[in-house]
């Protein structure tokens, strides 16, 4: 039984400076001449445990620690979703991963998402505090962070301190953790440690490395053992062209062993993909795996935990995000296949009769968007990877008629579409903004709804007679009003004080322009059939909408949505009704 090399995840908003971190943890030792140089494998970066000793110094040493674990490997695809992407059996891909948030802007959308998936998928992180040379004052004194950060001003540290325990107070506000700077920690399994790091000046990288190599060997040992020589396990980072190999399939591998001419199976969107592998590639030595025209060569075999390029036939069926079994012999591939659609079918299926329509570009992204969903007790009726087809619109459309605000599609970093007569679509790259711009959607759609479900009522209304604004006595009375709460709507039919119905609006003129409505404050002539100024109707009355017994019982229903002063006019107009009827409205 073996150790592997933990896999770790870089990630955090954009422009917060991950991909610099991960460039600086790279370049700890660059050159392939020098012993335990780092390799570059596809997707990932791996390095070896005697060069983080040797870059670390008495920093690793001071751990007092018995080190089994070979080294580090850093995934580092590039772009956001890359740790949304990575999915094995039951969590994220990644053993552990780094959260970059700039010292300077604190949480933003990107780490709030990347702190909650790592926290569904219960995968331990740690936090770097970067940029810590851009807050004002800074000169670089020592090549150790906490060394250097002692030596700036006093003005400097202050400034330093008080950013630093922002970030400590935003964790537990916003998701009830604990955390402290990485030297202050006294307990690993209760906070979260915090390395405070300048990307640019390589600062608190080597402490970085102490910190994710310490937590890895005391607490995730047993995590990483396999069994070297077993059928390899691995996940899909990315399916593409590559120059004399047709579509190949850029893979992590995090458990076993696979060769040239193992049988493979992997997840498909309708039926698993079955192929025998023709060849395996890894990067020349300092190849950099972004650049397009990076040159491969051939390796026979690859043992975990490693990123590798793989070329096999029908790999175009093959989406990022699928799992990934070396098959012991060809005989046993049909069930293995079996049992990772099954895997596959978990995500992809919703499991509520009625919910929204979940699409995302990789499998990985799709249960992270499932995962934080459930987690807001949002129904998904339906789940799967790819851009927004037909068939998608029309399972939406399908909701319309039982709840209109479910009759959405939400899709993570996908083409964008438009919505339909009867279908919400909302697209975005970030999956917290996603479901935060649902969630403002539906909020806005149950206010209309209520509000037209409001309107089918006579609402509560009250409005005074003003002074020396009769302009009509009669057929129809013609007088000058001011709504003092609620809203007024031609049609409406008024009360006096003492509950009798005098007469209705028949129509309002404002600023010589007849209006349909007047709000609180509002001043407008009412043309008043069948009541007569001076007789029923005089200057300084103040009239109520008089509501009608049935709908006053609806009303109270949904007083949630009626404001202050509308709930007082209703507490009004109960009072003068049940001067006669002790129960009227009840």
């Amino acid at each position: 039984m073996a150790i592997r090399s933990p896999i770790v995840s870089v990630m955090g908003h954009v422009d917060h400076g991950k991909s610099s971190v991960l460039d600086a943890i790279r370049d700890t030792n660059i050159l392939a001449t020098e012993a335990g140089a780092i390799t570059q494998a596809i997707g990932a970066s791996i390095i070896p445990l005697d060069v983080i000793k040797r870059k670390t110094g008495s920093l690793l040493q001071a751990m007092n620690l018995q080190f089994t674990i070979p080294g580090l490997l850093f995934i580092d695809t590039p772009g956001h979703a890359a740790f949304t992407n990575l999915r094995k059996r039951g969590g994220n891909l990644a053993d552990i991963a780094v959260v970059v948030i700039d010292l300077n802007e604190g949480f933003r959308p990107q780490t709030i998402e990347a702190i909650e998936i790592l926290r569904n998928y219960k995968t331990p992180f740690i936090i770097a505090a970067n940029k810590i040379d851009v807050i004002g004052g800074y000169k670089k004194k020592s090549d150790l962070v906490l060394k250097d950060i002692e030596q700036q001003d006093p003005a400097w540290i202050t400034a330093f301190e008080t950013r630093m325990y922002e970030i400590v107070g935003q964790l537990y506000e916003k998701f009830n953790i604990q955390a402290e700077r990485f030297d202050r920690i006294e307990s690993f399994t209760k906070q979260v440690a915090i390395v405070p790091t300048s990307a640019l000046h390589k600062h608190g990288i080597s402490e970085l490395l102490v910190v994710l190599t310490g937590l890895a060997q005391r607490f995730l040992e047993e995590n990483l053992r396999l069994e070297a020589s077993g059928p390899g396990k691995g996940t899909v980072l990315e399916v593409k062209e590559t120059t004399g190999f047709g579509i190949t399939i850029d893979v992590i591998l995090y458990d076993g062993t696979i060769k040239v001419n193992d049988t493979i199976v992997i997840g498909g969107m309708d039926t698993a993909v079955i192929a025998k592998v023709r060849a395996l590639l890894e990067p020349q030595p300092l190849a950099e795996m972004r650049d397009k025209k990076s040159k491969f060569k051939s390796i026979k075999e690859a043992t975990a935990a490693t990123g590798l390029k793989i070329a096999a036939p029908d790999l175009d069926k093959v989406v990022a995000g699928m799992p990934l079994r070396v098959a012991p012999t060809p005989k046993d591939a049909a069930a293995i296949a079996a049992e990772i659609q099954a895997e596959v079918e978990e995500v992809l299926v919703g499991t509520d009769k009625e919910g929204l329509v979940i699409k995302a570009d990789t499998l990985g992204s799709l249960e992270a968007l499932g995962v934080l969903l459930r987690d807001k007790q949002i129904p998904v009726r339906k789940a799967s990877v790819g851009a927004i087809t037909k068939k998608d619109i029309i399972d939406a459309e399908s909701n319309w008629d039982n709840d209109p605000l479910t009759a959405v599609i939400l899709g993570f970093n996908i083409p964008r579409e438009q919505s339909t007569e009867k279908v919400r679509i909302i697209t975005s790259d970030i999956i917290y903004r996603l479901i935060e711009e649902f969630e403002q959607w539906q909020e806005a759609e149950r206010k209309k709804q209520q509000a037209k479900e409001l309107d089918q009522y006579t609402r509560p209304c009250k409005v005074e007679v003003l002074q020396n604004c009769i302009f009509r006595q009669s057929n129809p009375c013609v007088a000058g009003i001011e709504v003092l709460a609620g809203t007024l709507k031609a049609g409406m039919p008024l009360m006096n004080k003492e509950g009798k119905q005098l007469t209705s609006v028949k129509s309002i003129e404002r600023n010589k322009e007849s209006v349909q409505t007047l709000l609180k404050g509002e001043q407008a002539a009412l043309a008043l059939p069948n009541v007569i100024a001076g007789r029923q109707l005089f200057e300084h009355d103040v009239l109520y909408s008089a509501i009608p017994e049935d709908d006053f019982r609806e009303l109270k229903r949904l007083t949630k949505h009626m404001n202050k002063d509308e709930l007082n006019i209703m507490k009004e107009i109960a009072e003068i009704k049940r001067k006669e009827q002790p129960l009227w409205g009840v």
